[in-house]
């Protein structure tokens, strides 16, 4: 039988095949309808995770799917806004939420976001602080970064780090405005 994607090994965790599957088969659906409401937008398919399962299907190979899957729906998004609203309209609320992002990289380190308590884990605020000078560095500068290292950047847990949902909500914003200016 064929597979959507190639399997874990074995005893390797992998994604559920049945859940991967049917989370296709609802972007299938939502992609092809015809109706201007989506079902199904790319900040969801940002937000998808499924259950890990031995041998399931690999996670690279699901995550990079996933990737171009957002950036489908992204570009039909835009289409659609811009049609609606303009092109003025569409940057200018890109460019609202992009002086968001760099309001809050512009704090200073260490205080760039708030902290959990000394006894929960959060991101260390280190790594973050240096991928925000990053991210910086991209919105101010013009410096090069790319859609898959924001993606697939990684933080190294610390007790007393760095609140994990409120770094993962910029990380979403600086995403949606790369792929509003694309």
């Amino acid at each position: 039988m064929a597979t959507t994607f190639p399997n874990a090994a074995r005893k390797t965790l992998g994604y559920d095949v049945d859940e991967v599957e049917r989370f296709l088969e609802d972007a299938r659906r939502a992609y092809t309808a015809n109706d201007t409401e989506p079902g199904l937008e790319a900040a969801k398919i940002r937000a998808t995770a499924f259950s890990m399962r031995k041998g399931g299907y690999s996670t690279a190979h699901v995550d990079a799917a996933l990737e171009r899957l957002e950036d489908a729906f992204a570009a039909r998004e835009r289409e659609r806004e811009m049609a609606v609203g303009g092109k003025k309209a569409w940057y200018a609320e890109a460019r609202a939420k992009a002086s968001d992002v760099v309001a809050r990289l512009e704090r200073p380190d260490g205080q760039r976001f708030s902290r959990v308590s000394v006894l929960g884990t959060g991101y260390h605020p280190k790594d973050v602080d240096a991928f925000a000078a990053r991210l910086a560095g991209y919105f101010q500068d013009g410096k090069p970064l790319s859609l898959t290292e924001v993606r697939s950047v990684v933080f190294r847990p610390k007790h007393g780090g760095y609140r994990e949902a409120q770094v993962d909500a910029v990380l979403d914003a600086v995403v949606e405005v790369m792929l509003a200016v694309r």
